[in-house]
């Protein structure tokens, strides 16, 4: 059974996804706040994370934020009372998966768990064990283990981040639409936020390149969408 961590304030709603996930197959690990996340996570090993955004003291998308920047890839699904489009960015700018408005019905809860849980199986995802290695600068992609490398000094990816990467590099000097690059990240997931792969863009700018307002290898072809340049003499594949 995949298991599932779910941390949320809301006693009734917490009890009342417990057991409509477990109907669905899933072993559901349920928390009031984050103080025990980190335990937890440890712990238990949890396939997949449910971070509310509204928490009594540390909220959703500061633990979210803080479980990035240390390196954790879970993959993470916030929940909110808030579903405008800028909040969305938020969650998603900072490293969050997917994310779901409330009220919701719980079939897409479930509907959006095992679509994220899928996109971490997509070949584009996944770490490909006959991948090898891909050089570009001053970086190396190990897409067997899923790691980003430069000067000896690991770049922790989220599933999302790496997904992307990998797509964009398994078509390099090819311009890919957003549209494309969404069906390769997200497998047969019907996504029609467009903008979740401009934010994932500029999440791996950021960690990429030197100049990011100015990007070196992840370029925009206005009107397309994105396309990987590699440096001719520095670029190679193992």
């Amino acid at each position: 059974m995949k298991k599932i961590l779910l941390v949320d304030d809301d006693p009734e709603l917490r009890q009342l996804l417990a057991t409509y996930l477990g109907r669905q197959g899933f072993d559901t690990l349920l928390l009031p706040e984050t103080r025990q996340l980190d335990a937890y996570l440890e712990r238990f090993q949890p396939h997949l994370l449910i971070l509310d955004l509204m928490l009594p003291g540390e909220d959703g998308l500061t633990a979210c934020r803080r479980l990035r920047a240390r390196g954790e890839t879970i993959p993470i699904i916030m929940l909110t009372a808030r579903d405008e489009p800028a909040d969305r960015v938020i969650g998603l700018g900072i490293g969050a998966d997917d994310y779901l408005g409330k009220p919701f019905d719980p079939r897409e809860l479930v509907a959006r768990i095992e679509a994220v849980l899928r996109r971490g199986a997509q070949p584009s995802s996944a770490p490909d064990p006959k991948g090898g290695l891909v050089r570009f600068g001053p970086w190396t992609l190990d897409r067997a283990a899923r790691l980003l490398t430069r000067s000896d000094k690991s770049v922790a990816l989220t599933t999302g981040e790496f997904a992307l990467l990998n797509a964009l590099i398994a078509n390099a000097n090819r311009p890919m639409k957003r549209e494309r690059l969404l069906e390769l990240t997200r497998g047969d997931e019907n996504e029609s936020f467009d903008r979740a792969i401009d934010v994932q863009m500029h999440r791996l700018r950021r960690l990429i390149e030197d100049d990011p307002s100015h990007p070196r290898y992840l370029q925009t072809v206005w009107g397309v969408g994105y396309v990987f340049v590699p440096d001719r003499e520095k670029y190679a594949e193992e």
